[in-house]
């Protein structure tokens, strides 16, 4: 089995975390949004690898996250976003970066080399990602392309439909991992607590039969007049 796992944080609400372009497993130019950690560069590079080369479009689930996926003339651009933020936006971002990468580049990345084209088109990508995560105007975008009828045509399909069998893709948010080394930490720490609070009883206890100890014996000579009880004075 083949464990990958990602986790994504989002201090600031950003529907789409992640776009790419490729040739296959070969990426050209990618973006990811500073508030969002994690393996997905990982994740999607298993995907490209099982990805059929045929023009269209597809979309990927997996938890509450979607890997959205068009192909054309024997490029991918993929964006992975939140399963909420629907289809429509990130197929319409998805066509207006292959837009203006096509426009831009010509032929250039059915040969380019890996990251060819990412000082550059990175800043595109990162651009019209904020745009279409926060202008509501996006989604108006894709109604006048004409693309909502297209996008409800979409093969969707749970993510391990494009792998082997026996493969298995795990997503972890950072809010999971977070509570999860919280619980670690907790738990630790709640280990070591009770150690301590054992090792302070004990040390008590023992003071306390020293104490006693030693008050018996007060009681005891005290009781025989400073003489050791038992003995006959003839």
């Amino acid at each position: 089995i083949v464990r990958v796992y990602q986790s994504i944080s989002h201090p600031r609400a950003m529907p789409i975390v992640y776009a790419l372009v490729a040739r296959q497993t070969c990426n050209l130019a990618e973006y990811h949004s500073p508030s969002t950690s994690g393996n997905f560069t990982t994740v999607t590079r298993r995907i490209l690898e099982k990805l059929p080369l045929q023009d269209g479009r597809m979309s990927y689930v997996y938890d509450r996250h979607v890997f959205h996926i068009s192909v054309s003339d024997e490029l991918i651009y993929l964006c992975l976003a939140d399963e909420d933020f629907g289809r429509q936006i990130p197929f319409a971002f998805l066509e207006d970066i292959r837009s203006r990468f096509v426009s831009t580049y010509q032929d250039r990345g059915k040969t380019a080399l890996a990251y060819a084209m990412n000082e550059d088109f990175s800043r595109v990508l990162q651009k019209q990602m904020d745009y279409f995560s926060s202008n509501p105007a996006a989604d108006r975008l894709g109604h006048v392309r004409g693309q909502v009828d297209e996008v409800k045509s979409v093969m969707v399909q749970n993510i391990e439909k494009v792998l082997e069998r026996g493969e298995k893709i795990e997503l972890l948010v950072d809010k999971t991992d977070e509570l999860s080394q919280q619980s670690l930490k907790f738990k630790k720490q709640s280990t070591q607590l009770k150690r301590h609070m054992w090792w302070k009883n004990a040390k008590m206890m023992a003071v306390f039969l020293v104490l006693l100890v030693i008050l018996i014996v007060i009681i005891a000579a005290g009781v025989c007049g400073g003489l050791p009880c038992g003995r006959d004075d003839k």
